[in-house]
């Protein structure tokens, strides 16, 4: 925080002092997570950036979606901003950030909106979270947003609950990367209100999001997950700060989360499960494929299907394992012995009563073997994980 006399604050202090140290330092990242659209996030975002140019900061805007708003484009107006950069996609003009533009004009502090965006093609990279990693790598120091619904590990979940698919998601390292994560939060009751006096959206497109993604239950359950999210993230920084400091807080290392994968679609909801679990237990999560021999003549579709799951499951963090093996539950309990692993999680298996009966179910061969591991079979209903 600034001082009493107005001089610059240590946070603004260090950053003037990487960018003059020129000696490729990394800038900082600062996140405004919101509950749900029209909280605030970009007006807070935009207030943090002015107030660090009047202390002396070299502050511009990287790119802001002002959704139309009046108050968020006037207070925009206050602000430098670096030209945008226009992509021609199927005869459209389409403005996007102009990445190199902003590294290239340099300033302390550059403010990127809507961190889940997907960029238009032609575009340097795909996401714009990517644009930021490469600002943040040439030492800028950025302050961003994005809403909870967009983070990947909980795209199953707003969709089971609110019945929107999320299509623009960011992988959960960039918001467990953050220097600092700050909550942009109001009540439900609240937020419908500026919805139903048109800040947020105008009347004729208010009165349907009031009747769908901003019903009071869905943003009583946003609401928790963010919440939640930021338990997590206040604990990783408690726990930072004690290895820092050397402070004994007596935890010893839990006990690994391990998924059981395949090349089905489903394994990306288990992966999304186990992921929630580790962080509970604050722990590893490992992302396990058994290969038997039968998996050699799996069709390019399924080898591709594989790859796809096995990347979603770095994206989150996991650790991916690949091990042949004709016993996959043998195989998977040595996996468990070898990495600590206190939980599993796989999916009921599909195959009919003749199959278990001839051959034996993977999931109770797993479960007489399993001992002292905990076993979380999760079914399949209608497509999702529930």
């Amino acid at each position: 925080m600034a001082g009493i006399d107005g001089r610059p604050s240590a946070e603004e202090m260090l950053d003037r002092v990487r960018r003059e140290a020129g000696a490729g330092a990394r800038g900082r990242h600062r996140v405004y997570l919101g509950i749900a659209p029209g909280v605030g996030k970009t007006y807070t975002a935009l207030e943090e950036l002015l107030r660090r140019k009047q202390r002396g900061t070299d502050a511009v805007i990287g790119f802001i979606e002002s959704h139309g708003r009046p108050k968020t484009i006037e207070l925009a107006r206050s602000l430098e901003q670096v030209p945008r950069k226009k992509i021609d996609y199927k005869g459209v003009v389409v403005e996007e950030m102009d990445t190199d533009a902003v590294i290239e004009r340099h300033p302390s502090v550059a403010l990127v909106d809507e961190l889940a965006h997907t960029n238009a093609p032609g575009s340097k990279h795909d996401k714009r979270w990517q644009d930021v990693g490469d600002l943040l790598a040439a030492g800028i120091t950025v302050i961003s947003t994005v809403n909870i619904q967009h983070l990947e590990s909980l795209a199953d979940i707003v969709e089971n609950i609110t019945g929107v698919h999320v299509r623009e998601r960011v992988p959960d390292r960039v918001i467990d990367d953050a220097d600092e994560v700050e909550l942009i939060d109001m009540s439900p009751h609240a937020l419908r209100q500026r919805m139903k006096h048109g800040n947020i959206y105008p009347p004729e497109r208010a009165e349907r999001a009031l009747d769908s993604f901003f019903r009071e239950g869905n943003l009583i359950a946003l609401r928790d997950m963010a919440l939640r999210k930021m338990a997590q993230v206040c604990e990783q920084d408690l726990e930072d700060y004690m290895h820092q400091h050397e402070i004994d807080a007596s935890w010893s290392a839990g006990e690994r989360v391990m998924v059981c994968i395949d090349a089905e679609p489903q394994s990306q909801n288990l992966i999304r499960r186990g992921w929630r679990m580790a962080n509970r237990y604050r722990t590893e999560l490992l992302a396990v494929f058994i290969a038997t021999p039968r998996w050699a003549s799996a069709s390019p579709e399924q080898k591709r299907a594989l790859e796809d799951n096995l990347r979603f499951a770095e994206d989150l963090g996991a650790e991916p394992i690949r091990v042949q093996a004709g016993d996959v539950a043998r195989a998977l309990m040595q996996v468990a012995h070898e990495k600590n692993v206190g939980s599993i999680i796989l999916g009921h298996s599909r195959h009919g009563r003749l199959h278990e009966m001839v051959r034996g179910s993977v999931v109770q061969n797993l479960l007489r073997l399993a001992g002292d591991v905990d076993v979380h079979v999760v079914a399949e209903r209608d497509g999702h994980d529930h």
